[in-house]
């Protein structure tokens, strides 16, 4: 019996949206499993002019169940993209696998579980959950570099029964869910913006586009370093709602794309989610050669027992570890508060930025000036009447003294200071001349920090 493409299937209107024009080239049509077509579209085409190959799962047919044919053609996706070089993108939306009782969809899932591994770092893998991805998917589709999801979708490895386990809201809150559309059409804006900030592939440079000045003048808080810094309406911020402290965004400067990396001082102290927030995009923006931009200003990490239950030190780690062993141009920012190990990960000789700045108002030190001045000038203290007004000034001095930018710029462990007005010059200038940067780290399979 000959089978017949369903055109208004829900698979095909997806990939419409997302190539230029709704068109793209499908291959593998007629492929069969169990008498019906694969349970999924296989295409390549272009979006906003840069090709890219994708996979939309078929919920018209047998739920979009997985099976052998179906892993094959999802398959020849990652390897045609292996090939060209080219970013792939996958539109997850099946009920689970064909159940016949043997191990045969095991199989299936470990053949796209390889596809995926083997191309991470070497073309950006984006993922689009517009529906239920349960299972070993849901490690296919976490597995991407970025995960967006339509608000009513659904990503779980075991179904439960806890109010909002599995939603795109706890995928948001827990770190995999990059960013939540409202439906298809919104998600497949928010792919192709990734498309077109990221390079085609790990050889190729950053994408170069004509951009805008800012239209926001440079402040005193995070959001008008990142406006002032970044060119007009070219911000996408990833990973919102978590690790409340941290931010985490590509942007354009001058055209060429960015990741901007920053603490907020404003929030709470860094937790373990701030933290692997971080390291994360930062190991996704050097695999990609992106230039990563840090805006440092914190009070530090979190020193409660939830904070160190959850493995504080070692998501600590991990994060100095990502920044130290990145290569790509790294360019770090201390706008506030940098002491100890904040300071270490994320800004100086630690963290090998290729130029550190501070801000005329910055605090550079080992303690926070409170400690440090009770550390330092105890003897100030005995006798004092007041001791909080004393250690408020103590600190005051500290802060202006020791822990001052200028001092910090004294030492060398700050390349310049920097006014907020010449930030986007300062930063653009350094991208210019990092534009060449060539670094390979020692022979090695990979580095061995605590994940």
């Amino acid at each position: 019996m000959q089978m017949e493409k369903n055109a208004a299937s829900p698979a095909r209107a997806r990939l419409a949206l997302l190539f230029d024009g709704g068109e793209y080239r499908e291959f593998g049509t007629y492929t069969a499993e169990n008498g019906n077509p694969a349970g999924v579209v296989t295409g390549y085409g272009f979006v906003n002019g840069n090709p890219v190959y994708a996979f939309a799962q078929d919920q018209s047919v047998e739920n979009g169940a997985v099976g052998a044919a179906q892993a094959e053609k999802i398959s020849k996706v990652y390897t045609l993209a292996a090939k060209t070089g080219a970013p792939v993108v996958g539109i997850y939306d099946s009920n689970g696998a064909f159940m016949d009782g043997t191990a045969a969809s095991l199989n299936a899932y470990s053949l796209i579980m390889k596809r995926v591994s083997q191309i991470s770092g070497v073309v950006p893998q984006i993922a689009l959950v517009a529906g239920v991805c349960a299972g070993s998917a849901a490690m296919a589709a976490a597995a991407a570099d970025f995960v967006v999801m339509t608000k009513d979708a659904e990503l779980f490895l075991t179904p439960s029964f806890e109010k909002g386990a599995g939603s795109a809201e706890a995928a948001a809150k827990n770190g995999i869910a990059a960013a939540i559309a409202e439906d298809d059409a919104a998600a497949a804006e928010e792919v192709r913006k990734l498309i077109n900030l990221l390079p085609v592939n790990n050889m190729a440079m950053t994408p170069c586009m004509e951009y805008e000045a800012p239209s926001v003048a440079a402040g005193n808080d995070l959001a008008s370093y990142v406006d002032s810094i970044a060119d007009g309406g070219s911000v996408v911020e990833l990973y919102k709602d978590f690790g409340g402290a941290a931010y985490t965004t590509l942007a354009t400067v001058n055209g060429s794309t960015v990741a901007i990396c920053a603490t907020n001082k404003t929030e709470d102290r860094l937790t373990e989610a701030d933290c692997s927030k971080l390291s994360r995009f930062v190991r996704t923006a050097d695999a990609f050669s992106i230039p990563v931009i840090t805006l440092v200003d914190t009070l530090g990490f979190a020193g409660n027992a939830d904070t160190e239950l959850a493995g504080s030190v070692k998501s600590l780690t991990r994060l100095a570890g990502s920044y130290a062993e990145a290569t790509t141009a790294k360019i770090s920012v201390v706008t506030g508060n940098a002491v100890g190990a904040v300071f270490v990960a994320l800004a100086g000789k630690g963290s090998n930025a290729d130029f550190a700045y501070a801000l005329e108002s910055a605090c550079i030190a080992p303690l926070m000036p409170e400690a440090a001045a009770e550390f330092l000038w105890h003897d100030k203290l005995k006798g004092c009447n007041d001791l909080a007004a004393k250690r408020k000034e103590l600190a005051k001095e500290y802060s202006t003294t020791l822990a001052s930018a200028e001092k910090a710029a004294n030492l060398g462990v700050v390349d310049d200071i920097v006014t907020p007005a010449d930030l986007r010059a300062v930063i653009a200038s350094a991208l210019s001349m990092l534009e060449g940067k060539r670094v390979t780290n020692l022979p090695k399979k990979h580095n061995n920090f605590p994940y």
